[in-house]
């Protein structure tokens, strides 16, 4: 089956976000396997250093963008000890479910149509990352288009991603005072403390009643074991479903004050992705449904590009990759039975839109 020789090719290039080389490599790759299928090469367009690709097929008006990314969690080296392979009707290798199957699963389909006028695929080289640069590619292009197709891979069961959770990453930094802890701690103002104060703050800003869950990750503070501690700072992933919900906590966090006195807090981060809502999705998903009965979906708390897509009002599926399981996992797979009729619900999604 050529749909696996093309995902064996882009699964055994290696392309970690954070190495520059891996992913230039595995652009090219990716730029071969697509040309080749699609019949003309793409722009390379390279933004603080990643390479990004993208085919615009036809001369008419944009109407389908084909969303995906080529880059990966996984540092060089880790094809030695899980490698690419094919058993049982299993297919196993880094990326291969995020998302290296979804982006030959984009090629397989849009070839399938001939010369499809109106087609976009863009496929991104940081999105695991947070798509820092690509993140105004992705915006700019989504707006010249009627609908946006996300080959992220599927939820459990290969239910399609209707609804993603917004993102927000803070960072909190406590400033206090330094004195030697056993001779004089009266003169300090403990940031450690303060920081203990501000972390229970936060956590009481979730609201599980509309999903939004706000979670202190990273901690660090002081110098030393006998001296107050002058600085401490913590770090806190934010996810929610709505948009109000995204700018209520991002005011929150604004509004943030000192319990301590003589203490001091500095608050920095804010939104990184708006939520991708179901009001985004729903047409899309009904029209997926009716080509392909018995659909399911899914809301889920990790982010993708389509939800910069769905942000800036276009709107948006997300999920129409790969059938299998563990994302960023040492257990990642891919089912090859779901493989091909994912492909041809993909083409005939893009042929309807068209």
């Amino acid at each position: 089956m050529n749909l696996l020789n093309d995902i064996e090719r882009l699964v055994t290039c290696e392309s970690p976000s954070t190495d520059l080389a891996a992913v230039a490599r595995s652009a090219e790759v990716t730029a071969e396997v697509g040309s080749a299928l699609l019949g003309s090469p793409p722009e390379r367009i390279v933004l603080d250093g990643r390479t990004h690709l993208r085919w615009r097929l036809g001369t008419g008006p944009r109407k389908v963008l084909l969303l995906g990314h080529h880059d990966t969690v996984w540092p060089i080296g880790t094809l030695e000890r899980i490698p690419f392979g094919v058993r049982d009707g299993v297919l196993r290798g880094p990326g291969c479910f995020d998302m290296k199957t979804g982006v030959v699963m984009i090629f397989h389909a849009v070839a399938s149509l001939g010369s499809p006028d109106g087609v976009t695929v863009l496929i991104t080289g940081d999105e695991e990352i947070g798509s820092p640069s690509s993140r105004g590619l992705i915006e700019a292009e989504a707006v010249e288009h009627a609908a946006v197709l996300v080959c992220e891979a599927s939820a459990d069961g290969g239910a399609l991603k209707t609804e993603r959770k917004g993102t927000s990453m803070y960072e909190v930094t406590l400033h206090g005072r330094a004195a030697h802890a056993g001779l004089e701690p009266e003169r300090g103002v403990n940031a450690t403390v303060e920081a203990a104060h501000q972390v229970l703050a936060v956590t009481r800003l979730a609201d599980p009643a509309t999903g939004t869950t706000v979670v202190p990750t990273v901690v660090s503070a002081g110098t030393t074991t006998n001296t107050v501690p002058a600085k401490a700072r913590f770090m806190v992933d934010v996810r929610v479903r709505t948009t109000a919900e995204q700018l209520r906590v991002d005011e929150d966090f604004q509004a943030l004050r000192p319990v301590l006195d003589g203490a001091k807090v500095e608050v920095t981060g804010g939104p990184n992705r708006p939520p991708l809502e179901l009001s985004a999705s729903a047409a899309l998903f009904d029209l997926a449904s009716a080509l392909l009965p018995g659909l399911a979906q899914a809301a889920v708390g990790g982010a993708s590009d389509g939800n910069f897509t769905a942000g800036v009002g276009v709107p948006t599926l997300d999920g129409l990759g790969a059938v299998g399981g563990g994302a960023h996992a040492e257990s990642e797979h891919v089912l090859v039975s779901e493989i091909a009729p994912r492909t041809e619900l993909l083409a005939a999604l893009v042929r309807e839109l068209t």
